[in-house]
């Protein structure tokens, strides 16, 4: 990290670059032509990118390229040679998701810094020892996460944290949403979200709807802004302040970046003494991009109200008082003459660093022209001045000449001559003299970084890759049978079908003094019994289990489900040892992210659910779970839509999320770990592709019960045994459903 405290900021395009490194950052992150979580962005090709990095060295500016989406098995062999010309030209770090890239990036890269992305969901200090273990050397928190829970992992473990301080935000914890995946085929994960949160709904408790049609946008947050904030976050321990926006325009970069810088700067100098951000400033951050205003995030408050734009889901909606409204159109006015402004300072202007040149003048030896910028220097060498026939020529013509630094990146704040002053120079001389050292000045500043080309070795060939799928693929099994339970109730409903070889139970609803019941009648039925984690697990759901650790242990449980970093770090600090099985939230794309976690001891992991049947061959399922029915979670939300509407009485309790098309979401409020869940409106159903799934060869097939009651299970249950066990044949399940990714998967 070149800076003491970074500010950085987004570059969808050339154009923001500039304006990003103009107004004041000192790092910039952007997408190449790949694996980006903004596909949709003006990103950059291989040409562009490289000169985007001499660009940002030639300024003493980071650059960090996003790879920050979940990739392919064929994808993952093409990764090495497409940050190849990246590497050698000097790229500062990679922000990554998938864990196996972070793999990849380390075993053929290893002195790239890599950057653990905030689609890895990090959530504590137990994550982010975990990460730094794995080679990362930043982690991009959760934006959810307070400044106290910050604080705990800076003061925990020695890495740097890289936290959001303005715009736009998920509504759904970052790497936890498939909405737009399964409703769409636009993947979050894949840098291709279609922001199914911004658009209008209605909640519904019963058939009673429980918010207006006014305040729609109920999954929509304001955008995030922390100038008042910037003491509290630094103090936290926050080293590189990021700012969101790759796909708004240089303007948008340039106007919130120098607004920031010039905070940031007043603070490092005189602390936080006298500290305030002045109203015309937050007006035009408003100005620039708000949903309605802004809030300040999650880093004082869990959730609330106040974190949403409920009725403007943009920055302009368009005559929301009708035709013509003058308070709009002044809006509108002034926005368009900052633009106007930020385009001409910042955009179209050139930055210009300030050098200092020292001219050595003899008629005996030669000239010598050294020049430097910010601890980089040059030398050019000319021939010995002439002595002068009639009139010497004068310092402040010679001065005046060395000074026309034209269209280089460069300006001189000091110029000084030494040596003889009775000396005549051709102008000719001094102009080639100038124009050498500058361009070699701006060379040598380019190239800053840049490592040595070579032949690097990235085979992971086609040939491994089909001999792993001819190794992985036979119908020489049948698969064991392991059945999800939201509701501890049900487990009777499970229990009755000697096919089921494993019930899992969800933590959010059982008294963990239970879980050994439950243990004991699965044990009795020749089942095992497992654990299900929770979807996040932050300081609270830390010191709820903590406290139950005991309980836990002597439960008789055969496993436990994790769904993040946080809880494996959890088992291994409590010394519960345990098998454990990793749920489809800690994603394993391809094999290598697969392999990696089997490696690490692991009983088994679940499939991605958003491969189709060829990519699930190909990466391999033999030692794999995969999900054959159940309502998929879209989102797992801080955010409490029951609080939103007023209607929170800390209990848990089930809503339904309309949209435009009349389709009803499930939605969960998990009051235990205090956070929302948004269901899939139709459940995942593969009751029809028998033929697929077993030529897939999965190690077990889970069937997850979230929504439905005990009647539905046994019916649900009944089928599937009878299709998949039995040797019979079944009617599909009643009502809609859908095979989710299976045929189509996502791009």
């Amino acid at each position: 990290m070149r800076h003491r405290t970074e500010l950085l900021a987004p570059a969808g395009s050339f154009d923001s670059l500039k304006a990003a490194v103009s107004a004041g950052a000192d790092a910039v992150y952007l997408g190449g032509s790949r694996f980006g979580a903004r596909a949709y962005a003006d990103n950059f090709d291989e040409q562009e990118l490289c000169e985007a990095i001499r660009y940002a060295h030639l300024h003493d500016c980071d650059l960090y390229l996003t790879v920050n989406t979940l990739l392919k098995d064929r994808e993952l062999e093409e990764l090495g040679p497409y940050l190849k010309p990246y590497y050698e030209s000097g790229l500062d770090a990679v922000i990554v998701q998938d864990i196996g890239v972070l793999s990849y990036i380390r075993e053929y890269f290893p002195d790239l810094p890599v950057h653990a992305s905030t689609q890895m969901t990090i959530l504590g200090a137990g994550g982010a020892a975990m990460l730094k273990e794995l080679g990362a050397a930043r982690i991009v928190t959760a934006r959810e996460l307070s400044l106290d829970e910050i604080q705990r992992i800076h003061e925990t473990v020695d890495i740097e944290i890289e936290s959001f301080i303005h715009g736009a935000l998920c509504y759904s914890y970052s790497g936890q949403c498939l909405f737009s995946s399964m409703l769409g085929g636009r993947s979050g994960n894949r840098g291709r979200c279609a922001q199914p949160c911004r658009l209008p709904y209605r909640l519904y408790n019963g058939s009673q709807p429980v918010n207006s049609k006014e305040e729609a946008y109920l999954l929509s947050p304001k955008d995030m802004c922390t100038i008042e904030l910037l003491p509290k976050i630094l103090k936290a321990g926050v080293s590189s302040l990021k700012i969101e926006g790759r796909m708004k325009r240089p303007e948008y970069t340039a106007g919130v970046v120098r607004i920031y810088r010039k905070y940031l700067d007043r603070y490092l100098e005189y602390g936080d003494r006298g500290y305030q951000a002045a109203k015309e400033d937050l007006e035009e951050l408003k100005t620039l991009y708000n949903r309605g205003g802004f809030s300040k995030g999650y880093y004082q408050i869990r959730n609330g109200r106040e974190l949403l734009s409920l009725t403007r889901p943009g920055h302009f909606a368009g005559n929301r008082k009708g035709k013509g409204d003058p308070d709009e159109l002044r809006e509108k006015q002034s926005y368009e003459a900052l633009l106007a402004k930020l385009k001409k300072e910042y955009v179209e202007k050139e930055k210009k660093e300030k050098i200092k040149g020292i001219f050595h003048i003899s008629t005996k030896n030669p000239t010598e022209f050294v020049v430097s910028c910010k601890g980089t220097s040059v030398t050019v060498i000319g021939e010995p001045a002439q002595v002068p026939k009639n009139q010497p020529m004068e310092s402040a013509a010679i001065l005046k000449q060395l000074q026309k630094t034209g269209e280089s990146p460069f300006e001189f704040e000091d110029l000084k001559l030494l040596g003889e002053e009775a000396v005549f120079l051709p102008v000719r001389q001094l102009n080639e003299m100038r124009r050498e050292a500058l361009a070699e000045l701006a060379e040598k500043r380019k190239s800053q970084g840049e490592r040595q080309k070579g032949q690097l070795d990235f085979e992971v060939s086609s040939q491994s890759v089909k001999t792993q799928e001819k190794e992985i693929s036979g119908k020489d099994r049948k698969p064991a049978l392991h059945v999800q339970l939201e509701r501890p109730e049900s487990l009777e409903a499970a229990l009755v079908f000697s096919e089921v070889s494993m019930i899992s139970i969800s933590g959010g609803q059982i008294a963990f003094d239970r879980l050994k019941d439950c243990a004991e009648a699965c044990h009795s039925r020749g089942k095992t019994c497992a654990l299900v984690c929770p979807a996040v697990f932050r300081s609270w759901e830390r010191e709820y289990f903590t406290e139950r650790v005991d309980i836990l242990k002597e439960a008789g449980l055969d496993a436990v489900i994790v769904k993040n970093l946080e809880e494996l770090s959890f088992l291994k600090e409590t010394s519960w040892d345990i098998p454990v099985i990793l749920d489809h939230n800690l994603y394993t794309f391809n094999q290598r992210a697969h392999g990696f976690w089997m490696q690490e001891g692991i009983l088994f992991d679940t499939l991605p659910l958003e491969l189709n049947e060829r990519e699930l061959k190909l990466r391999g399922c033999r030692e794999s779970e995969m999900l054959i029915y159940g309502h998929l979670p879209l989102m797992v939300t801080a955010g409490c839509l029951q609080k939103t509407v007023g209607a929170c009485r800390k209990q848990r309790g089930r809503l339904s999320l309309v949209d435009r098309y009349k389709k009803e979401f499930p939605v969960v409020n998990e009051c235990r770990w205090c956070y929302n869940i948004i269901y899939n409106c139709e459940p995942l159903s593969l009751l029809g592709n028998k033929k697929e799934v077993e030529n897939l060869s999965p190690k077990s097939l889970r069937i997850s019960f979230t929504v439905e009651d005990d009647v539905r299970i046994r019916k649900i249950l009944r089928q599937y045994v009878e299709v998949f066990f039995r040797g019979g044949e079944a009617e599909d399940i009643k009502g809609s459903f859908t095979r989710g990714h299976l045929r189509r998967g996502v791009e």
